[in-house]
C-alpha cells in the first residue's frame, strides 16, 4: 500500500491528540480526485466539531478515526477517479472539503470532484488556501443570506480574523459601506481591507458609535451579537457563523458554510481584478500542525494560519 506523511488524530479531543506520522495515502473513488497538497489551511473550533471526528454533523453517527483535520487546499491534482472529466492530472486547484471527510493536513487528499475550483493564478498556493472556507462563508453569509447589494451599510464583527478579514474585502469590493470591530492594533489593517470605520472592541462599545446597519456579519458571537441588534435599521439583518440569533427577534439568520464551486469562481473573479486578497498571518510546516492549532488559540491574528505541506 503506497503511503504518505500526514496529521492524525486517533482519539477524539483537541491539538494533544494530533501526530505527525505515515499514513495509507488515499485512492481516488468515482467522481473524486486526488490531489497533491501543497498547502492547508485551519480554522478555529475545528478539532471540536462533530463533524471532524464522525460521519453526522451532530455526532450522531459513527466514529471515523483516525482523522486528518484541516478542510481547506491548495494543490494539484495527482489521479482522476472514473468519472471525472473536468479536470486533468497536473491542474491546480483549491477548496472546501466536505466536514465530515479526512482533510488536507496530508501529502494527498481524495476530494468531491465537483467541489474544487482552479486556483487563482495570481495567488500561490498559500494564500490560496486561506480563501476557501473564509472566502464561501464571507460570500453566502453577506450575499446569499444578507442579500448585500451596492451601498449596503455593513457591520462587520471580527474584522481582522480569518473570516472577518475577507468578509470586510468582499463587502467593499461589491460596493457596501463597511464597518467593523477590531482591536486597536488591528485598526490600521482592518482600514486597509476596505472598513471606513473600525471600532475598537476592547475599549469601545460598538452601539454607541453604529447605528442604521442594513446587516450585520457576526462572526464573535455571545454578547457582541446580542448588543448588534441594536444597531439594525427595521428590516436589517443579522447574520450569524457562530450561534443561532434570538428566536423572538425577526431578521436573524445562522448558517454552516457549504463547498461551493461556483462560489470560488466568483470569489477567484475578484482576486484577479485585484479586489480580493486572502491575508495569511502566518505559514507552519505540516510537521508542526498541533502548533499552529496552538496559535489559533491566542486571538492575535491578522488572517489565515496555513500549513505548508510541498
Amino acid at each position: 500500500m503506497s503511503t504518505m506523511h500526514a496529521v492524525r488524530g486517533h482519539r477524539r479531543g483537541g491539538r494533544e491528540q494530533l501526530m505527525y506520522e505515515i499514513a495509507p495515502r488515499p485512492v481516488a473513488s468515482a467522481g473524486e480526485v486526488l490531489v497533491a497538497v501543497r498547502s492547508a489551511s485551519i480554522t478555529l473550533g475545528e478539532l471540536g466539531w462533530d463533524a471532524t471526528w464522525t460521519d453526522s454533523f451532530d455526532g450522531s453517527g459513527s466514529p471515523r478515526t483516525p482523522i486528518i483535520p484541516s478542510k481547506e487546499v491548495s494543490g494539484v491534482v495527482a489521479e482522476l477517479g472514473q468519472e471525472v472529466t473536468d479536470w486533468a492530472v497536473g491542474d491546480e486547484v483549491y477548496g472546501l472539503i466536505p466536514f465530515t471527510r479526512d482533510g488536507a493536513a496530508a501529502e494527498f487528499v481524495a476530494v468531491p470532484a465537483a467541489v474544487l475550483a482552479a486556483k487563482p493564478p495570481r495567488l500561490d498556493h498559500d494564500r490560496a488556501a486561506a480563501l476557501p472556507l473564509a472566502g464561501l462563508t464571507a460570500w453566502q453569509g453577506l450575499v446569499g443570506h444578507g442579500g448585500l447589494r451596492s451601498g449596503s451599510r455593513v457591520l462587520v464583527h471580527g474584522g481582522a480574523g480569518g473570516v472577518g478579514s475577507v468578509a470586510v474585502q468582499l463587502a467593499a469590493a461589491l460596493g457596501a459601506s463597511v464597518t467593523a470591530t477590531a482591536a486597536a492594533g488591528a485598526a490600521d489593517f482592518v482600514r486597509e481591507l476596505g472598513a471606513e470605520q473600525v471600532v475598537d472592541y476592547r475599549t469601545e462599545r460598538f452601539e454607541e458609535h453604529v447605528k442604521d446597519m442594513d446587516l450585520v456579519f457576526d462572526t464573535v458571537g455571545g454578547d457582541t451579537q446580542d448588543r448588534s441588534w441594536q444597531v439594525l435599521r427595521p428590516g436589517g439583518l443579522l447574520v450569524s457563523i457562530v450561534a443561532p440569533p434570538d428566536p423572538s427577534k425577526e431578521g436573524g439568520v445562522f448558517f454552516v458554510v457549504e463547498p461551493d464551486r461556483a462560489g470560488l469562481d466568483e470569489l477567484s473573479r475578484l482576486v484577479e481584478v485585484g479586489k480580493l486578497n486572502p491575508r495569511v498571518d502566518r505559514v507552519v510546516p505540516l510537521a508542526e500542525t498541533a502548533r499552529a492549532y496552538a496559535a489559533l488559540e491566542d486571538g492575535h491574528r491578522r488572517g489565515k494560519i496555513v500549513l505548508r505541506v510541498s
